[in-house]
């Protein structure tokens, strides 16, 4: 098991706490979205005309270059899930209290085979694994789950890219029955949202039920 010292990974002041990440002030500074409730902010509008979620909402703003992109960088490259638990239980505490905690269960998007073997664990698990603390939600694995098949997307459209990714998702081999239930799916980060859209069109291709998205942050 890794152990990672207790300083902010922002601005690097000792901690109180092991379970922290972000000191007091620096936590305070980060770049909220605030869309909580907010039926028509941007991440929701994402998938409007595309996929029927019921709402969408991210933590913070990815700002590239901006010092909260190590938080990120730290648990997916560095192997610190401490900073994907932390970041898991903002989330929750954001989504609380809100029509996102009515949802029954919370789905993490899958990793990829080969990430997955090379990274040793699914961020957008260990995120989910964080709000479930916060909501009281229970985590599914093996509802959705991903193929090894995967095409580079850099010079891909909009379309080529929700094409290529749609392809990569399917239904679990014993899936639990989800009709008539409200699922959180949870991943790191939203762009074009093609990934969150395969997710959602996977479940409605198999049941009726009602699907809501977050993530940690929106580029």
């Amino acid at each position: 098991m890794l152990f990672f010292p207790s300083n902010c990974l922002v601005c690097g002041k000792r901690l109180h706490s092991p379970r922290e990440i972000l000191c007091f002030e620096c936590e305070y500074k980060m770049p909220k979205t605030g869309y909580g409730e907010r039926g028509d902010n941007p991440v929701s509008r994402t998938f409007w005309g595309r996929v029927p979620v019921v709402s969408g909402t991210s933590l913070f703003r990815f700002e590239k270059g901006s010092a909260y992109q190590t938080v990120l960088h730290e648990l997916k490259y560095r192997g610190n899930r401490k900073a994907g638990l932390y970041l898991g239980r903002l989330l929750g505490h954001e989504l609380n209290h809100t029509s996102f905690s009515r949802c029954d269960l919370l789905v993490p998007v899958p990793l990829h085979p080969g990430r997955m073997k090379q990274r040793g664990y699914n961020q957008s698990e260990i995120i989910a694994r964080g709000t479930s603390e916060i909501m009281g939600i229970p985590v599914v694995t093996n509802l959705i789950i991903r193929s090894g098949h995967h095409r580079s997307q850099t010079t891909m459209g909009r379309h080529e890219r929700f094409e290529n990714v749609f392809e990569e998702f399917t239904l679990g081999s014993h899936p639990m029955d989800i009709n008539g239930k409200k699922v959180l799916i949870i991943d790191d980060v939203i762009t074009t949202g093609a990934t969150l859209e395969a997710c959602s069109q996977v479940l409605f291709t198999h049941f009726k039920c009602q699907v809501y998205a977050a993530t940690v942050s929106c580029a």
